[in-house]
């Protein structure tokens, strides 16, 4: 497998710092603006971003209220500088969130939850995610 180091190509935009992405807005279809990443929560067994967390509904940064998005309702449009959710600001509104002050505990049971509401499988309930946890199991064993 080639490396950035290896090969002397700078990443492009299939590799992105979180700090890129922390701050782009997110918008809708419709091109209605939604808020902004607050911050991308990686899941630590993984290595894999988990949620994208969304600031949305205050007036300078007043009154925020932050939602955690799976990240695979996300896409981003690299041109744009922004993210696209496939969600009107209603549904949105609706959607289960917590006081920037206040986080939840993100346990998997509370995860099942929020995807559960943008209309996505968690990963850690697909095969993939069972054969690669089970691959890295017998790594670390060795």
């Amino acid at each position: 497998m080639a490396t950035m180091a290896t090969t002397g190509k700078r990443p492009g935009s299939e590799i992105l710092s979180a700090t890129t992405l922390i701050g782009d807005k997110v918008v809708n279809f419709e091109g209605e603006d939604l808020g902004k990443i607050e911050e991308l929560m990686i899941d630590l067994e993984t290595g894999r971003i988990n949620y994208a967390v969304l600031s949305f509904g205050g007036f300078l940064g007043i009154g925020d209220k932050f939602f955690a998005i799976p990240f695979q309702s996300l896409r981003l449009d690299t041109e744009k500088k922004s993210f696209v959710l496939n969600m009107d600001k209603e549904h949105l509104r609706n959607a289960p969130g917590f006081d920037k002050n206040n986080w939840p505990t993100m346990s998997r049971e509370w995860g099942e939850e929020v995807h559960r509401y943008y209309n996505v499988t968690p990963y850690w309930q697909g095969e993939a995610y069972r054969s690669e946890k089970s691959e890295r199991e017998r790594e670390y064993r060795h």
